[in-house]
C-alpha cells in the first residue's frame, strides 16, 4: 500500500494541499508537454504506477478511499478528490454524502480534475523515465563486466566481480542480463581448483542472488566446484559463509543431486561452525536450514553423529529463536533416526532435561520434535531413561499435550511414552509425579 507522504531535500512533511503542493515545487518541474518518452511515445499513467511500485508518493495524488494513487482523478461539489471508480462505488453503495469529511453533498456532480490529472502522469512519468535508463545503464554496465571477466586476470577479475556481485545484488535488471545472456556460464567458469579464495568468494555471491536453471546448478555441482565452496565456507567472512550455505542449498534442491559430493567431512565441520557463531546470529538458519537437508540421507546422519554434533545442538537450543529452533529439533530428530544417533542423544547429559523442558512451550512442532527425540531415547534405555525423565516433570508435561488440542497423532505418542515411563513406579508413587505443580516449580 502506497503511503500518503513525501520527502524533499531529506525533509519528510505532508502535503496539505494542491496549491501548496505546486507553490512548494515539490511534485518536481512539470511543464505543459505531452507526458511521454521524448520520442512520441505516449506513456500509460497506470503501467508507471504498476512497474514503480513506489513506496513513497505524494499524498495530494492518493485516493482517500483506496490510498492507492489516482489515475483519474474526479473532484466533489466539497471539494474533495477522488478516483473516479471509488467515488462511483461509495455513490453506487447508497452514500450521498462526501467519504472525507461526511458532509451531505448538495451537488451530486463529479469534475474531472484536469490539472491534478497532468501533475500525476508529470511526476510518475519523470520517475519512469528515470527508472528506464538508469535499468538499460544497468543492463549495459552487466554486459560490460561479463567481457572484462573474460579477459583480465588477478586484481582487476577481483574489482570486476566485487562491482557485479554489488550490482545483481541490488538490480532485477541486472540479474535478469546476467542469466539471459552468457553471464552464468562465465562466472561459473571462474570457479576451480585453482581459484583463489577472493575471486571464489565474490563469485559465490554473484551466483546465490541468481535464479539459476538447471544446466547451470549441474555445471556447478562439479566436484572440483563443490570443493572449493566448502573450503570457502570453512574459511570466509560470515557474509561468505552465508552465501555459500545459501548456494549449495540452492544446488542440492533437485532430487537427482548426487549426494557423494557432499557427504564431506569438512562441509559438515563448516555448518557446525557457522551454527554455533555467537557473534553472527544471522549465520544460525541458513546453517541449520543446510544440514536439515543433508541429514535426509543416513551416510550424512552417521558423519554428522561422529563429528559431536548432537551435544554441540542440544547445548545451542536453549538460546536459539523459534524458526532456528524448530530447525534444530528437527536435525536431532532426524540424528535419531539412526542407531548411533540416538546413543548419542541416551549419553548426552541435558538431552531429557532440555526437551521436558520444551514440551509445550514454544509450538506444536517443537513439541512434536522434542517428544519424538524423547521416545527414542526412552525406548533406548526404559529404565535408566525414564527415571530421568519422570524426574524432570515428563509425566505432568504428558498429561498436559493429551489434554491439549494437539492433533491426535501427538496426544498418541504422549500415551505411549506416560505408559512406558510408568512401568518403573508403583501406581501411588507415579500418580504423584503426574502433578502439575511439580512441573511448574
Amino acid at each position: 500500500m502506497f503511503q500518503p507522504s513525501c520527502k524533499r531535500d531529506g525533509i519528510e512533511g505532508q502535503i496539505l494541499d494542491l496549491d501548496t503542493a505546486v507553490k512548494d515545487g515539490v511534485l518536481g518541474g512539470v511543464d505543459s508537454g505531452v507526458v511521454g518518452t521524448g520520442v512520441g511515445e505516449k506513456l500509460d499513467l497506470g503501467r508507471m504506477i504498476e512497474e514503480l511500485d513506489l513506496c513513497e508518493v505524494p499524498s495530494v495524488f492518493i485516493c482517500p478511499i483506496s490510498l492507492e494513487p489516482m489515475q483519474d482523478p474526479v473532484t466533489l461539489c466539497t471539494g474533495q478528490t477522488y478516483e473516479r471508480s471509488n467515488i462511483l462505488k461509495w455513490f453506487s453503495l447508497g452514500h450521498f454524502t462526501c467519504p472525507t469529511t461526511m458532509q451531505e453533498l448538495w451537488d451530486d456532480s463529479i469534475t474531472p480534475n484536469a490539472t491534478l490529472y497532468r501533475l500525476i502522469s508529470t511526476w510518475f512519468s519523470q520517475k519512469y523515465l528515470v527508472m528506464k535508463k538508469r535499468s538499460e545503464d544497468v543492463h549495459g554496465r552487466v554486459l560490460e563486466l561479463v567481457e572484462t571477466l573474460k579477459k583480465v586476470k588477478g586484481q582487476a577479475r577481483v574489482l570486476a566481480l566485487k562491482e557485479l556481485h554489488q550490482v545483481v545484488s541490488v538490480h532485477a535488471t541486472a540479474r535478469k542480463a546476467l542469466v539471459d545472456g552468457d553471464g552464468v556460464s562465465v562466472v561459473s567458469a571462474l570457479l576451480g581448483p585453482f581459484t583463489s579464495h577472493a575471486v571464489g568468494s565474490e563469485v559465490i555471491g554473484v551466483l546465490v542472488s541468481l535464479n539459476l536453471d538447471y544446466e547451470s546448478k549441474r555445471n556447478l555441482l562439479q566436484p572440483a566446484r563443490v570443493s572449493l565452496m566448502v573450503d570457502i565456507l570453512n574459511e570466509g567472512s560470515i557474509e561468505t559463509k552465508i552465501n555459500c550455505t545459501r548456494l549449495i542449498e540452492t544446488l542440492i534442491e533437485g532430487k537427482d543431486f548426487q549426494l557423494e559430493t557432499f557427504r564431506s567431512h569438512s562441509l559438515l565441520v563448516g555448518l557446525m561452525r557457522l551454527v554455533k557463531d555467537k557473534r553472527h546470529s544471522n549465520g544460525i538458519c541458513p546453517g541449520l536450514r543446510l544440514l536439515r537437508t543433508v541429514c535426509l540421507h543416513s551416510e550424512v546422519k552417521c558423519l554428522l553423529v561422529s563429528i559431536g554434533a548432537i551435544s554441540q545442538l542440544v547445548e545451542l537450543l536453549s538460546g536459539l529463536e523459534p524458526e532456528c529452533l524448530e530447525l534444530a529439533l528437527s536435525i536431532l530428530d532426524a540424528l535419531a533416526s539412526v542407531p548411533e544417533g540416538r546413543l548419542a542423544l541416551k549419553d548426552c547429559s541435558n538431552t531429557i532435561h532440555v526437551m521436558v523442558k520444551l514440551l509445550m512451550r514454544v509450538s506444536e512442532n517443537c513439541t512434536q520434535y522434542a517428544l519424538s527425540i524423547l521416545w527414542s531415547v526412552c525406548k533406548l534405555a526404559p529404565e535408566e531413561c525414564s527415571l530421568i525423565a519422570v524426574e524432570a516433570g515428563l509425566a505432568a508435561k504428558l498429561l498436559l499435550v493429551i489434554q491439549s488440542g494437539c492433533n491426535p497423532i501427538l496426544k498418541q505418542q504422549s500415551a505411549e511414552l506416560l505408559k512406558l515411563c510408568s512401568l518403573n513406579y508403583s501406581d501411588t508413587i507415579f500418580i504423584s509425579k503426574c502433578k502439575l505443580t511439580r512441573t511448574i516449580q
